[in-house]
């Protein structure tokens, strides 16, 4: 039995088109087959796309409401009826196309099948080539440090047989990302940073601080994308307290906007204190 499409994307029925686009986005990179070796990579996959396809489609997404899968099911007078396959590497990708409307002739909702999920994927990213045409593109794979992704760089690519080519590596790129250039793609592997974590477009960052710090407050440097920048530790700050800062992540690759930086307050413990600070400590009743 089919999942609720919702449930699927991990989003409420009253998502906006933008948290349903960041939802697609996050679980179709992480389970596409040429980067997830899962036994059940492929299915989710296509389970993913069938569901963003739907949810990002206004008409499509109105009939699902009100309908639910049988508004795109054959067998209730729905979408489907032709069965399709495509290959890529070992996996095989199967989806429906065609059949008529659910609603009967001269409805607006007339609005087709099921596409490609492979396809979905290209047209989300860029590209959106037939099965066919990828096949006969040539693939090379680059590797990036998590800066030169975050914030795009110019690289030289080896293309075998003593040419290279220069190009530009756009911000926000992410591990396992495929980018598409005029006569070749490139995969992206992206190398893990000391400092920062990635989810999404959203940046993670821990910055120690000492208790005297955390019960009085005070001003520490922190590290950020765009360099080094002074954040306010307020009084009475508790362990692994989480700071936002609007807009400091990573550029969305597509161009829409850019991911937020979450500081996280780590409170340092000491392990060696002397009898006199072990004194204060008890006085203060700490």
């Amino acid at each position: 039995m089919k999942r609720d499409f919702y449930e699927v994307l991990g989003v409420s029925k009253g998502a906006t088109k933008e948290e349903i686009k960041s939802a697609y986005r996050k679980l179709a990179l992480q389970w596409h087959p040429d980067r997830n070796k899962a036994a059940d990579a492929e299915e989710k996959f296509k389970e993913i796309n069938e569901a963003y396809e739907v949810l990002s489609n206004e008409k499509k997404k109105v009939a699902y409401d009100q309908f639910g899968h049988a508004a795109f099911d054959p067998s209730s007078g729905g979408f489907g009826g032709h069965t399709y396959t495509d290959q890529r590497g070992p996996f095989t990708y199967s989806w429906s196309s065609g059949g008529r409307s659910p609603f009967g002739s001269g409805t607006d909702f007339d609005f087709g099948g099921f596409s490609n999920p492979f396809d979905i994927f290209e047209q989300f990213f860029g590209g959106g080539m037939s099965g066919s045409q990828r096949r006969q593109i040539p693939t090379y794979k680059i590797q990036l440090s998590f800066m030169e992704a975050a914030l795009g760089c110019e690289k030289e690519v080896d293309l075998g047989g003593g040419k290279r080519k220069k190009i530009k590596i756009p911000a926000g790129v992410d591990d396992g990302q495929r980018i598409k250039f005029a006569d070749f793609y490139l995969y992206v592997d992206v190398l893990p940073d000391n400092n920062f974590k990635r989810d999404g477009n959203d940046v993670f960052v821990i910055k120690p601080i000492s208790i005297s710090q955390a019960i009085l407050g005070d001003t520490v440097e922190v590290p950020t994308l765009d360099g080094q920048l002074k954040v306010r530790v307020q009084p009475g700050t508790q362990p692994n307290t989480l700071v936002r800062l609007r807009g400091k992540g990573i550029a969305d690759v597509s161009g829409y906007g850019r991911g937020d930086l979450y500081i996280r307050l780590e409170v340092h413990i000491p392990t060696n204190l002397s009898g006199k600070q072990k004194e204060v400590l008890k006085q203060l009743g700490l």
